[in-house]
């Protein structure tokens, strides 16, 4: 399967020591090796880089592993490709516009048999179930609310509700963020971890490689990270719960009130 990362925090921060771990599963220490890509928001924009060529020996990977951008809302992800040939058009994450705001979406899993209305506003442009997935989510959010943005407590109820109707078609790991809102869901595998003060080093998985963050941080930042497999070993990473939607503001996860989560 593919591999997700995401990043959610209060003050914009880089993700280069993460993304170097999580670039060399594509292709050095893991066999994702169909395509890459990752979406940085940066104020109303959307900065994103992609390729269909595996991460680890990515010119453009290289690029964006020596480009220091910095974000507050963060999406990246390495694809194992099942569905759909290895192309820039099937490479995640994937992203368009509802509500005059960019929306980007990655997905680790299978849903198979998603369909969308003859006249939904938002189609595929690849071949896979991810891309379609991710078009259905948006028709229902437009659907539901056609005028503008609802509130991120009515957000999370409309999100979870389609969410669970496509889940039942099989593995539904996601991240989907407008720049405002971050949202993972958890079919069968994800984790997250909060760094906030006092900050210490950290050693990746994948490289050895280690940051002392409490040499380039100050006291008030606090970053999310949500990843497929943990991607360092000396930090305590939380295992989601099958089923489980997040949402995550400010480098924390949110919890919604009983009835906005029905």
């Amino acid at each position: 399967m593919c591999q997700l990362l995401g990043m959610n925090c209060n003050n914009p921060t880089d993700i280069l020591f993460s993304f170097q771990g999580f670039c060399a599963r594509g292709g050095k220490t893991d066999c994702h090796q169909d395509g890459w890509g990752i979406a940085f928001f940066e104020g109303a924009g959307c900065r994103v880089f992609m390729d269909h060529n595996p991460s680890i020996s990515s010119p453009v990977a290289e690029l964006v592993r020596n480009f220091p951008i910095h974000s507050t809302h963060v999406i990246a992800h390495i694809r194992k490709a099942s569905v759909g040939g290895i192309s820039i058009e099937n490479s995640h994450p994937f992203t368009r516009q509802l509500w005059n705001r960019y929306w980007v979406f990655a997905h680790n899993g299978d849903v198979p048999g998603v369909e969308l209305e003859k006249d939904s506003f938002f189609k595929p442009v690849g071949q896979t179930d991810s891309e379609t997935a991710f078009c259905a989510i948006l028709e229902a959010l437009r659907r539901k609310f056609p005028i503008k943005r609802p509130s991120n407590q009515q957000l999370y109820g409309a999100v979870q509700e389609i969410t669970r109707t496509i889940a039942a078609r099989g593995a539904f790991n996601y991240l989907l963020s407008d720049g405002e809102a971050f949202f993972a869901h958890c079919s069968t595998n994800l984790f997250y971890l909060v760094r906030q003060a006092p900050f210490a080093a950290a050693h990746l998985v994948d490289e050895d490689i280690s940051v002392d963050f409490k040499e380039i941080t100050s006291p008030s930042d606090r970053v999310a990270l949500i990843a497929t497999v943990p991607l360092t070993d000396n930090e305590p990473w939380t295992q989601m719960k099958a089923g489980e939607l997040l949402l995550f503001q400010d480098g924390m996860p949110v919890t919604m009130p009983a009835r906005e989560a029905v």
